[in-house]
């Protein structure tokens, strides 16, 4: 389905029934990135998938791809679906994005899933690879970036060792256009720190994320789980940035057994 959101056009999948569950999928990928995982779902929850902006399907837009403008295309899928309060999930960027969205929208969310994602904001290196980036994709392609990235995103014993894993990540990636890429690397550079932010959520919150992610040290999640009251923290074997593609069955139970305790 599809959606305007200020700029941009939107592109959205719902699946299954129940109370509304929505999941905001990792960069540079596209809502394709959870549907092994989201089959351990959709039999009790009804998913609201969306392509964030310049990533699948959807438009980027003029401009970086900033928290802000991705917290208002998060209302405004809410609004249009109708959906009062719900279960967000958000991996990698999409944790960035919740934290904006609770900040703007606090009332909305009933449960939190922060997976593979960090609070703080880039340091100053950080702000600067990120921007070199976002010049390299526009320049090189996004093939280039994929082959950058994979080592980061997947852990090693995926890489080495399931390949169809490895597949269907590069898959989720293809759906992404270069300037939705370059668009999204400069709107995280600026992200805001959300640091503070982790003391004023007051929703039940499981903090996830694998073992041997590169990009999100498992000492960061522990951070992020210290920071919120009452979090709930697991950390997947076997699985890198993109637990819930490596792992979907161990991230879904998981997921699953969250939600119905807190999500409905």
């Amino acid at each position: 389905m599809i959606l305007r959101s200020n700029d941009a056009d939107l592109y959205y999948e719902v699946k299954g029934e129940g109370p509304d569950v929505v999941m905001l999928h990792p960069y540079p990928s596209d809502h394709t990135f959870w549907l092994p995982m989201a089959q351990h779902l959709e039999s009790r929850f009804r998913l609201i998938l969306p392509d964030l902006r310049g990533l699948g399907r959807s438009e980027v837009g003029e401009g970086p791809t900033t928290m802000t403008k991705l917290a208002e295309d998060l209302l405004r899928i809410c609004d249009t679906l109708k959906i009062g309060r719900a279960a967000f999930i958000g991996c990698s960027v999409g944790g960035y994005l919740l934290f904006e969205f609770w900040r703007r929208s606090r009332e909305r969310g009933k449960a939190l899933v922060l997976m593979d994602t960090r609070a703080g904001a880039e340091n100053e290196e950080g702000r600067e690879g990120r921007m070199k980036t976002a010049e390299e994709i526009l320049q090189k392609g996004p093939e280039w970036a994929f082959d950058q990235m994979m080592p980061r995103m997947l852990a090693p014993v995926t890489i080495s060792s399931r390949l169809d894993v490895v597949a269907r990540a590069k898959a989720a990636m293809r759906q992404s256009s270069a300037a939705g890429m370059a668009a999204m690397q400069r709107g995280m550079a600026v992200r805001s720190d959300s640091i503070a932010t982790l003391g004023e959520i007051d929703v039940p919150t499981l903090v996830l994320g694998g073992e041997a992610d590169a990009a999100t040290p498992v000492s960061e999640l522990e951070r992020m789980a210290r920071g919120i009251r009452g979090a709930e923290l697991k950390i997947v074997s076997r699985a890198g940035h993109y637990a819930a593609l490596e792992q979907p069955e161990e991230v879904g139970r998981v997921v699953r057994e969250f939600l119905d305790r807190n999500g409905r």
